[in-house]
Parts: structure tokens; sequence; C-alpha cells
């Protein structure tokens, strides 16, 4: 490569066109790094600053044989500081253009004109057509970019694109200027400097440069890195085929704005689905590489697979579904927020898609899945195994008896993974806090509308709780609650019970029950289902607040489904369980003292960790097992040896007591070695083991 220290200006008025390759991201910059820039060129324009360095610009011209005296490079990096000068410089030619139209004699700024301004830092004067222009952007932003030095922007209209927007950003600063703050920022554009890099197409690789550039803009999201890895190895031809049909529409159906983190949480999704495991947020790029590399397809294939799967997602995440009975039951899972459970939704559609799954099947299962989260909120079931639960629960499904496997699969999860059945679900209805628990919102939408053909909407209503808040009760209220009315109040205030929906929470206020019920939009008179039972009542009291309890409870495990699958069938789903050849005793060093002991003392602390934890004996080692080993025994004359399922680099280890056995021959799984000796070190031992344990579960 060959890298030359340049002005900005001298740069732009190459006799070249400067072309975004349609691998690179959109143009990102937001009104922040817009504004920085601005006060960057402000400074420079106004003091004595030699320069103002902004970064480098690499790019490769895209071929030795071109029709055009105008060369074509490539901008491998450098497109988001070129865009926003180029924004720039348009807006300040534009602005001297509309000073020069009101003002009796044309103006200059320190020599320069508006046209000057566009011939020789905007445009290739003597082009026609594409170009004409010096900064051609990827296809979501070129448009855009073009309207804009063509002097089209209708400021009537209001914009929802990046580049027009940052451009109305400094068209604004720019007219709030007097003449001699104008030229502050001319003479601030003449300062700028950059690093031209340009690359040699036979010695440099342009991925390995894009991958390792550190941009002084903003960084590159693993959308950009997946885009990039996909086309760039491409000729044009097919770049331009694959992008034109595949990534051109998944940019536009997550929104062109929001593609970047959204294509990150697809593409995380995609992978668990594809691999059983869910890679980091920062760790997609090296999940989908590692993906593609054991994959048997073709990059073209698995793009193509990449975008029918995105269809989907956006479907059932952004609204986009056209069934109306999907596009319900995708609106309450998505509002519960079941992110984990989006790898399965992903395989449900695929194979609804492909006529394995009908419609209605298709709903069921995706209320079982809605059903299962909540019900284990409701039962204070710890959630932090639900993404290993849903990254492999298709594993064991027969799709020739989908829904029924569905079911079993539920139905034959234990411990702290299982679907709480419906006697544990009303209980913790009954006794639970429904009022600070997340999305309360949520449930009470779906009890009230559940069967219902004319829906209530959320925003109309507020949450009402029959017995008031206030802990400084009326007189009739503490009268209608009886003798130990704050023992009431205290029990039940945010239970089921006690909350209702109203449009009238400031009028209902604190007022007695009595009042409540009978007054103008109070409980008798409302339409809404939760309140039918309230306008029946008597008495407002500890009773009548545990028997609404029980009423609606009954609803609700209607409302969110437990699957019911007869035992008989069920055994058929069970696997047989599988017997070790081998046994403790098959340790010898585990009969003797002080290892025997030391060995039960840990042996009870990790089974103690999780429901789901097991033992298993192995010829040469004994395995403590979640989903898989996530730490193995190895006994010794003096001891044991334990291996931690994780590298070496995820251990926090203050004492480093830990060995890493990276690329060294050792019984058992993982790169994490530790010695536990003696007894007083069970404790700090045991907080590693937490560690493999955690990583495995996905907390």
């Amino acid at each position: 490569m060959k890298a030359t220290e340049t002005r900005l200006f001298k740069f732009l008025q190459k006799s070249a066109q400067f072309i975004i390759p349609i691998y690179q991201r959109q143009y990102s910059w937001t009104y922040a790094q817009c504004e920085q820039l601005w006060n960057d060129i402000l400074r420079a324009g106004s003091t004595g600053l030699e320069g103002h360095f902004i970064g480098s610009v690499v790019y490769v011209e895209r071929s030795l044989y071109s029709h055009s005296d105008v060369p074509e490079l490539l901008v491998i990096d450098g497109q988001q500081r070129l865009t926003s000068n180029s924004l720039l410089i348009a807006a300040l030619s534009h602005e001297i253009t509309k000073r020069n139209e009101k003002a009796e004699q044309k103006i200059e700024i320190d020599g320069t004109n508006a046209k000057k301004l566009k011939n020789y830092y905007l445009c290739n004067a003597e082009e026609d057509g594409e170009l004409y222009y010096k900064l051609v952007l990827t296809q979501s932003d070129n448009e855009a970019l073009h309207k804009i030095v063509d002097g089209k922007v209708d400021f009537e209209e209001e914009s929802v694109h990046r580049v027009e927007q940052n451009y109305r950003f400094f068209a604004g600063k720019l007219a709030n200027l007097d003449d001699d703050e104008l030229s502050h920022i001319y003479k601030g554009l003449q300062k700028l400097i950059i690093v031209d890099i340009a690359l040699d197409k036979d010695k440099d690789d342009p991925q390995l440069i894009f991958e390792s550039l550190n941009s002084t803009g903003l960084a590159l999201s693993e959308a950009d890195l997946i885009r990039n890895y996909v086309l760039m190895k491409q000729d044009i031809k097919e770049q331009n085929r694959l992008y034109k049909d595949f990534w051109f529409p998944m940019e536009k159906n997550f929104g062109h704005g929001e593609y970047g983190w959204r294509f990150n949480a697809f593409m995380r999704d995609f992978l668990t689905l594809k691999t059983g495991y869910t890679p980091r947020q920062d760790e997609v790029y090296e999940g989908f590489k590692a993906y593609v590399a054991k994959s048997a397809e073709t990059i073209q294939d698995i793009v193509a697979e990449v975008y029918r799967y995105s269809t989907y997602y956006v479907a059932f995440t952004l609204g986009a579904e056209k069934e109306p009975a999907l596009k319900e039951v995708f609106s309450d899972l998505i509002s519960y927020k079941v992110d984990v459970a989006h790898p399965l939704v992903l395989e449900l559609y695929n194979d609804y898609d492909h006529k394995i799954l009908a419609l209605d099947e298709f709903v069921e299962c995706v209320r079982y899945i809605e059903s299962y989260a909540f019900r284990r909120l409701v039962c204070w079931i710890p959630t932090n195994s639900m993404n290993k639960t849903f990254a492999r629960f298709s594993r064991d499904l027969k799709k020739d008896r989908y829904v029924e496997s569905f079911k079993a699969a539920f139905l034959l999860l234990t411990g702290n993974r299982r679907m709480p059945l419906d006697n544990e679900f009303k209980h913790n209805l009954q006794t639970k806090d429904m009022y600070n628990m997340r999305n309360k919102a949520y449930w009470l939408r779906r009890l009230e509308n559940h069967h219902h053909k004319e829906p209530i909407h959320m925003a109309e209503y507020t949450i009402e709780h029959v017995m008031p808040q206030n802990p400084d009760l009326s007189d009739a209220w503490k009268k209608e609650l009886g003798e130990n009315w704050q023992e009431v109040q205290e029990t039940y205030l945010h239970t089921l019970g006690n909350l209702t929906l109203t449009g009238y929470n400031s009028e209902l206020s604190d007022r007695s029950f009595k009042e409540k019920q009978t007054m103008e939009g109070g409980f008798a008179d409302s339409h809404l289902r939760l309140n039918k039972h309230l306008a029946k009542l008597e008495k407002w009291d500890e009773q009548a607040i545990q028997e609404r309890a029980r009423e609606l409870s009954e609803v609700m495990v209607d409302v969110w489904p437990c699957p019911q699958l007869d035992e008989e069938v069920l055994n058929t789903y069970q696997q047989p369980e599988v017997r070790s050849a081998y046994s403790l005793q098959d340790h010898p060093f585990l009969n003797k003292e002080p290892v025997k002991t030391l060995y039960e003392k840990f042996k009870a602390q990790v089974l103690a960790l999780d429901e789901d934890v097991r033992e298993e004996c192995f010829k040469q080692y004994i395995a403590f097992k979640f989903d898989t080993n996530f730490v193995d025994v190895v006994p010794r004359a003096n001891g044991l040896r334990l291996m931690l399922n994780m590298k070496f680099d995820q251990i926090d280890d203050p004492k480093m007591l830990c060995r890493d056995m990276t690329n060294i021959g050792h019984m058992g799984n993982g790169d994490v070695r530790v010695k536990l000796d003696k007894l007083s070190e069970l404790d700090y031992v045991m907080g590693l083991v937490q560690q493999a344990l955690d990583l495995q579960v996905g907390e």
C-alpha cells in the first residue's frame, strides 16, 4: 500500500470517483458526530491552527481498464468522513447561492463561490451520468446524496433518511452564521488533513484491512462485518446480484436506520437455530464465519437462506405478518419480550412455510411458548436456563407428530426448566404480587381480551386497586375490611384478586367500595369483563378478594394453557435412562480418606447448584452435567483435579489457582484445570465451578 498525508480538498479535487462498495455499511453518522465535526472545523478555521487531522481514507482502484478518464476508486475505509464533509460542502455551496440570490452584489467567501465548491469537490464537471458525481454511496443512500448535490432537497418535507437529515443539520448551522463566520467554516474545511492510503490490488488483502482498521468514526457493527465477509470475496457481478436480490431487501425490511442492531439480533437467533449455541453479541461475526466454514452449502445458498429466515423474523418481530391469526399471537409474544424463544419461532415459521406445520398448529405452538415463559415468571422459577431450553428444544421433535411431540417436550422438562402445571400456576397467581411484576399491562390485557371479539386497547385504561394503596385508609374502608384491615391490606393489596382495569382511575381514587361500584364509570357501569364480578358483590373484604383471585386464576389457566397429553402417550417420548458402565467404585482413590470426604463434600455442593445437575461416572473421570459436562473430576491420591468446561480467558480467578490446559493433553472437558486438595479451598473452588455452570446455563 502507499500512504500519503494530504489536504482533504486536494484529495477531493482528483479527477476520480469515490465509490462506496455495496459490501460497506450504510452512512450512519449521528447528529452528535456531525456536531463534533462542525466544532472541529469551526475551531480550525477561526484559530491559527495549520491543520486538523480527521483520519484516513483507504481505497483500491476498481479496475486497471476503464472506459473513462475518471478512475473509479473503491473506498474500503473512510466513507463516513467523506460523506459527512461532502454534505457540509454541499450545504455551504447552497448557502452561498441563497445569499447571492438576496444580495445586490454577488459574494465570494475567501475567493471561492458556490460553483467552485460544487465543481471542485462534489462533481466531475466534465462528465455525464453517474460519473458526474465524485462520491457514489451504497444503494440505500446514493439517491439522497445526489439529490442534495443537485440542490433538489425540499425542506418542507420531513425526511427520515440519515444522509438528508445530516445535510439539513449542516444547512441549519450555516444559515445562522454571518459572512465572516461562514468564512471560518470554509477556512476550516481547507485545513482538514487525511492520510490517503492507496492499496495495491495484487498485494494487499482488502478483507483483512477492512476488519483491522480502527476507524475514528463509528465502530464497525457485526452486521457490517458479515456483509463485508459475504460480498467482498465475490466478483463485481456476483456482488451486485447478492446485494440486489438479498442484502438490500434485508436492509429495507429491517429499516435502514435500524438495520445494524436488528440484523445483529436476528443473526444471533439464526446461528442459535442452526448450531444450538448462542454467540455473544460481540461475537456474531465470528460465529457466522465458523458456521460458513463448517457448512457444505455455497455462500450463495447460505445468503439466500439467511434472507428467507430474515423475512420470517421481520414478520413476527416487527409486525409485518399478514395472516391475522399469526399476527395476533406474534404480537402477544413480542409484547411479553420472550426474545430467547426467537430461534424456536424461526424454526416453526420455516416448517409452516414449507407446509410441515399447519396454521392452527403454528398458532398453538406459539401459545405454548408464551404460556411457558409467563407461567415460569408467576411461579418464581429462574429464567436463566430458558435460552438453552429454547435453543435445543426442537432436537427431539417428531415432525410427523408435530404438536404432540411439542407438548411432550414441554411436559418432560424437569427441575428449573419445568413447565408449571395448573395447580402450581393457580396457587402462585393467587398469592403473588402481580402489580409490581414486569409487563403487568400485558397480562391484564391478555386476560381481559381472551376470546373477545371487541378487544380493548390498554392505552385507554389504567390499573386500579379495588382496595386502595393509600396506607391511611378511610374509616369506611377499615370497616369494610374488618378488624384486621391492616393485615388484609398488606397481604392482598397487589395480588390478583384486588386488581382490575378502569378508565376512571382518578374519579375512583380512594372512594369506598360501594361508591366505586355504583358511581358513574364505576364497576357496575363498566363494560370490562374484569369488573363483572365486582359489580355483583355486596362487600369487599379478605374473603371476597380470595374468591375473585380463585375465579380469575381458573380463567388464566385457559388464557395461558398447559399442554395436555395422556400419560400413555407421554411415556412414549420418555428417553430411556442410560446407565453408565462405571461407578464410583471404579475410582479407588475415592475409597480412601481424606479424598473420600473431600469428594463427598464437593459432590453435595455441586448437586445443590441446580435441580438439573447430575453425576455420571466414566472410566477416567466423574462428570457433573447440566446440558453437558460443566466440571469433570479426576480423583488423585492427594486430592481432586477438576476440569472446568470453558475457555481459559473466560474464568475469573483472582487467586490464580487455575492452569491453562489449552492445547495440552488432559482427561476431561474444557481448558481450565484447578486442584482441590483441602476442604478449606472448597468455597473458593465452588465459585469457579459456578462460573462454568453459569456459562452453560446462559446466565
